[in-house]
């Protein structure tokens, strides 16, 4: 039973702690645009295929 005084404030300190994260991330923009950097993934394979095909062609 000794064990729940120490595990309730190591508990509300890891909530704090999530909530401090979670508003620094708020407010340092980390979720203002979502979708881009996963298009960014897709658009950079597309690039490289392209400059590789065309390095290939200007080489025969």
């Amino acid at each position: 039973m000794s064990v729940i005084y120490a595990l309730i404030p190591v508990a509300i300190l890891f909530v704090i702690l999530a909530v401090v994260v979670f508003f620094w991330a708020v407010r340092s923009n980390q979720f203002e645009d979502i979708e881009r950097q996963g298009m960014n993934i897709l658009m950079d394979d597309d690039d490289e295929k392209e400059q590789t095909k065309s390095t290939h062609d200007r080489s025969n």
